[in-house]
C-alpha cells in the first residue's frame, strides 16, 4: 500500500516544483525598461541639457570673439605691412602666429571641458534614474529590472512586462516633487 501512494505522491511534488518554478519566474519577476526612452522623457534630462547648451553657446561665443580679434589684427597687419621695415614684419608676424596658437590651444581646452562636463551632467542624470529604478524595484516587489538599450540587451520582452512608461511618469512626478 504504502509503495502504491509513494509513486503518486512523488509525481504530484515534482508537479507542484515545476509549477512553483515557473510561476515564480513569471513576467512580473522579470520586467524592464527602456534605457534610453527613459533618458529622452526624463524632464530632468531635458533641463540639464538645456543649462549646458547655454553655458556651451557662451563659451563658442568667447572663442569666437577671440577669432574675430585676431582676423581684424591680421587684415590690419595685410594693410599696413607694406609700411613696415623688415624687423616690425617679423615681429608682427610672430605675434600673430602666437596668438594664433594660443587660441588654437584655448579653443581645445575648451572643447575638452566641454565633453568632460557633458559627461558629468549625464552620469548624475544616469545616477538618479538608476537610484529610482533600484527603489522603484524594491517598493514594488520586483525581482529584476532590466535595462534595454537597443543593442541587443533585451532582444525581445513582453508589452506587459516593459515598465518604462510607468517608471518615466514616477520618475517625473518625483522630480517635479508630486
Amino acid at each position: 500500500m504504502m509503495n502504491k501512494l509513494v509513486l503518486p505522491i512523488s509525481i504530484l511534488a515534482l508537479v507542484i516544483a515545476i509549477a512553483s518554478f515557473f510561476y515564480l519566474k513569471s513576467s512580473s519577476d522579470l520586467v524592464y525598461v527602456d534605457v534610453n526612452k527613459l533618458l529622452e522623457g526624463y524632464k530632468r534630462t531635458k533641463v540639464v541639457k538645456a543649462e549646458f547648451d547655454e553655458k556651451a553657446k557662451t563659451m563658442k561665443a568667447n572663442v569666437d570673439s577671440l577669432i574675430t580679434g585676431w582676423q581684424n589684427e591680421l587684415k590690419t597687419y595685410e594693410k599696413e605691412r607694406s609700411s613696415m621695415s623688415k624687423k616690425e614684419l617679423e615681429l608682427k608676424q610672430e605675434l600673430l602666429a602666437n596668438k594664433q596658437q594660443q587660441i588654437n590651444n584655448y579653443q581645445q581646452a575648451i572643447q575638452k571641458q566641454l565633453v568632460e562636463e557633458d559627461k558629468k551632467v549625464t552620469q548624475t542624470v544616469i545616477n538618479d534614474i538608476n537610484d529610482f529604478v533600484k527603489e522603484y524595484g524594491k517598493k514594488n516587489g520586483h525581482k529584476v529590472i532590466f535595462g534595454a538599450t537597443g543593442n541587443g540587451t533585451i532582444m525581445y520582452g513582453e508589452e506587459s512586462a516593459d515598465l518604462t512608461e510607468k517608471v518615466l511618469t514616477e520618475l517625473n512626478a518625483e522630480f517635479e516633487g508630486k
